[in-house]
């Protein structure tokens, strides 16, 4: 996994430093350091604030973070892979999510990375957890999911969450972890709601039609502008891309419905 990280890092810093288009990270200027669960609801407000996010939901997770100056890499990975995050010479953060998996649980995991980015975790607290419960509290702040739900359930319709799941890109059952972590649902009534999706078969595949999975382009964006403005060339161009220009113009065809038109040969 991590030869294929690096193999993409080294292609990616190669392209930017070419196009001069590098985005430095730097560290949001806002409280990060936090000793319980729910200290952590405001560091997500922040981070959205400081960012000028918002509290809309987040239409693409990893445009707003290779906006930062954060790399967002998808790869096939090995079986028990889902994401790691890493320091690329000590100063680009990089976060790598397995290729495959449904775009709520790739946003999910995305913003659980971004969590153990930006948390100063106090010794004592569960990293794992205040993780998880960043992830939520980034893809669905507090005041956005008061307004979706209300104060107090005592359970949530499976359409609801499904409308939710494609409004915030955040699945189903992360909106019943998300209202539980609120105390919205009771302890009781969320896991009598596990229980349901449990017994429907809906934890490892959730009912109707799935979010769908986002993708990095920035570097074939920044790739085909390079051969575009001629500055670099077709060889340099596949190099940098992992694959000969000829399978990069057919997939993106494929993807695109016959666009684009293969103009290089």
């Amino acid at each position: 996994i991590h030869a294929q990280v690096l193999d993409w890092l080294e292609r990616y810093m190669a392209i930017e430093e070419i196009m001069g288009v590098q985005v430095e990270f730097q560290m949001p200027k806002i409280h990060r350091k936090v000793k319980t669960l729910d200290e952590i609801e405001q560091v997500a407000l922040d981070l959205r604030m400081a960012w000028k996010i918002g509290l809309d939901p987040i239409e693409n997770m990893v445009e707003i973070l290779e906006a930062q100056g954060i790399k967002v890499g998808i790869i096939p990975g090995a079986d028990h892979f889902d994401a790691l995050t890493l320091m690329a010479n000590d100063a680009i953060p990089v976060i790598v999510v397995k290729d495959g998996m449904p775009g709520d649980r790739q946003r999910l995991s995305v913003a659980h990375e971004l969590g153990h980015l930006i948390l100063d975790i106090v010794d004592g607290l569960d990293e794992e957890k205040a993780a998880y419960r960043f992830a939520g509290a980034f893809l669905a702040p507090h005041p956005a999911v008061l307004l979706e739900l209300g104060d107090r359930r005592s359970r949530l319709d499976p359409y609801e969450l499904h409308v939710l799941k494609h409004k915030y890109g955040m699945s189903m059952q992360a909106w019943i972890y998300r209202a539980r972590d609120l105390h919205i649902l009771s302890e009781a009534d969320a896991t009598a709601m596990y229980r349901q999706f449990n017994a429907k078969g809906w934890k490892q595949l959730e009912p109707g039609d799935p979010y769908p999975i986002e993708s990095t382009e920035r570097l074939e964006r920044l790739v085909i502008r390079g051969l575009t403005e001629e500055m670099i060339s077709e060889p340099r161009a596949a190099e940098l891309l992992g694959k000969p220009l000829s399978e990069f113009w057919k997939q993106a065809s494929k993807q695109h419905d016959g666009l684009p038109l293969p103009i290089y040969h």
